[in-house]
């Protein structure tokens, strides 16, 4: 069975939003592993920003907890660099 086509003819850039309790501040290690949230991927930067927004604030009152975005399309095609068009 084949996938719907993309409603849109931009390219799915995607990026992963998932968030954690760091060891310490500024790290990326995190306390347990176990507990990460992960919010979703998503196909572009606009909508995985929203959801890090989102999500971010709704854990304001926990400032131990911090949300990242990752670029999957620059680990997926490293050769690929997208950065001037993503925004």
């Amino acid at each position: 069975m084949s996938r719907p086509a993309a409603k849109t003819s931009q390219r799915q850039l995607l990026h992963l939003v998932f968030g954690g309790e760091p060891i310490r501040l500024g790290d990326n290690d995190f306390r347990d592993l176990d507990k990460l949230d992960i919010v979703g991927i998503f196909p572009n930067y606009a909508t995985a920003y929203a959801a890090w927004k989102a999500r971010a604030q709704r854990t304001v009152d926990n400032a131990l907890v911090h949300y990242f975005i990752v670029h999957l399309h620059r680990l997926l095609d490293p050769g690929n660099d997208t950065t001037r068009t993503e925004r």
